[in-house]
């Protein structure tokens, strides 16, 4: 039954060269908060061909924490580049890092070589260039690749179908937390999350290079694991709750699950929806982005946390606690929305002349008024209240938002707002309000184009040089 569904998915898919299997390299990443190492676990032939751009092999977008390159053994030829993050280089970051080792799981894709290739890991320096940080020789020949297929625990349907993956930018979205009677629950949160997604620029004028596929395995039990409230489950995904010990940060760390659920469609990205009310969610570029789907606030989540791992944006808030931790250095960031310039050299080309750098906002009275909401957030934690308080809280804070924003003299205007990156002095956001500062329904100019820019790396040829 399995070989005859993967035969008719690809019957499904339009006449064209035919594309190379997919190769994952499963490594594991580990370290403590200086010092990293990394580790060859397997390597495996997905069941699937490789859903990739053929015409975009080589990744100029310049994001990422990380970069995968795959370089022809004996020439040294470049053949694959991707930008990518790690839930790794997160925990880095963190307290517990200082006085204790761990190691992450992560996967390497990339269409399959015909000759050995070296798979190098790069990561950045202190100038923010890539260096390298590890490599492995990869014969896609040797005894030791994988390349038995098991039977897929279920099957993918399409949510949006605009044709040949090769072309598209294939999204995935992963259930977790579905029982056996709640899988057209997961149907209809995947259709109705995947329907807001396009209604949010530029995923709306950018719908039709995309495809939509989704996938999730039942569980016996409703719902995902929240440690912080005694919650556990076994998840399709292994995801859960209070990651790096923050009550809201939902993610999974471990790979192995999700990628064996995930090989059985065609993916370039996956969005991990969780059955749950509690607001919840999170990101990582290049791995995958998580959102609680039945919170009041999932299109909101789904969104935000799609825009961190489809595009590597980075959040511009900053008055709301969160787990990693930050040296009194401002680097500049990697990311194409925050930066430490107060002129604003990274997205200059949008700033009108008019346009004050840095530009002023009202920091001041948005800062007082967060400092008393946070607190309110953590009682409201503390006591375990009702998701719906926490719900209206949210609520409340954007209409003060909406309130305290409306009619500025530069409400529209792309500057350098400082406050971002977690941040409140050092480090500037392009625009007064987005999707990546508060939970309105917006992305700004300079988010905008960095997400384009991302949909053209999956379906667009690649830019001609002048």
């Amino acid at each position: 039954m399995r070989a005859a569904f993967l035969a008719s998915l690809l019957l499904a898919l339009p006449v064209a060269a035919k594309p190379p299997a997919t190769l994952r390299v499963d490594i594991q990443h580990g370290g403590d908060a200086v010092t990293e190492h990394y580790a060859l676990e397997r390597v495996v032939v997905e069941p699937l061909p490789w859903p990739g751009n053929p015409a975009r092999p080589i990744d100029d977008s310049n994001r990422g924490m990380n970069q995968l390159r795959v370089l022809d053994a004996e020439s040294g030829k470049l053949l694959y580049s991707r930008g990518y993050s790690t839930i790794f280089g997160e925990w880095q970051s963190t307290a517990e890092a200082e006085s204790m080792q761990r190691s992450f799981q992560e996967s390497l894709r990339f269409p399959m070589p015909e000759r050995p290739v070296t798979v190098q890991v790069m990561k950045r320096g202190a100038d923010n260039a890539f260096v390298p940080a590890w490599q492995v020789r990869i014969d896609p020949a040797g005894l030791d690749v994988e390349r038995g297929h098991r039977m897929g625990p279920a099957r993918p349907f399409a949510v949006l179908d605009n044709g040949d993956p090769a072309t598209k930018v294939d999204l995935l979205i992963l259930g977790d937390g579905y029982a056996h009677d709640e899988l057209d629950k997961f149907e209809a949160d995947a259709h109705r999350l995947a329907r807001h997604l396009f209604s949010v620029s530029p995923f709306r004028e950018r719908e039709a290079d995309f495809n939509v596929w989704a996938l999730t395995v039942p569980q016996a039990e409703s719902g995902v694991s929240r440690p912080s409230t005694g919650v556990h489950r076994a998840g399709a995904t292994g995801l859960r709750y209070d990651i790096f010990g923050s009550e809201r940060y939902a993610l999974s760390v471990d790979n192995r699950a999700w990628r064996e659920l995930a090989q059985f469609a065609p993916y370039d990205v996956v969005e991990i929806i969780f059955n749950s009310e509690t607001y919840g969610g999170g990101g990582i570029f290049g791995q995958f982005s998580t959102a609680a789907a039945g919170s009041d606030w999932a299109n909101y989540l789904f969104v935000h946390e799609f825009g961190h791992h489809f595009a590597g944006l980075a959040d511009e808030y900053y008055t709301s606690s969160v787990a990693y931790q930050s040296g009194g250095e401002r680097p500049e960031p990697w990311e194409p929305n925050a930066t430490a310039d107060p002129k604003a050299g990274k997205w200059k080309h949008l700033v009108s002349p008019a346009t004050p750098l840095p530009t002023p906002w009202p920091k001041a009275p948005f800062e007082a008024f967060q400092r008393e909401n946070q607190a309110r957030r953590a009682q409201l934690r503390a006591d375990q209240r009702p998701e719906s308080e926490m719900s209206q809280l949210f609520h409340d804070e954007q209409a003060f938002v909406t309130d305290l924003f409306a009619g500025h003299p530069h409400a529209n205007a792309v500057g350098a707002f400082e406050g971002a990156n977690y941040q409140a002095t050092g480090y500037y956001r392009p625009q007064l309000n987005c999707l990546m500062f508060t939970r309105t329904d917006h992305f700004c100019d300079v988010c905008a184009d960095a997400v384009e820019d991302i949909i053209d790396l999956y379906s667009r040829p690649a830019p001609q040089a002048p």
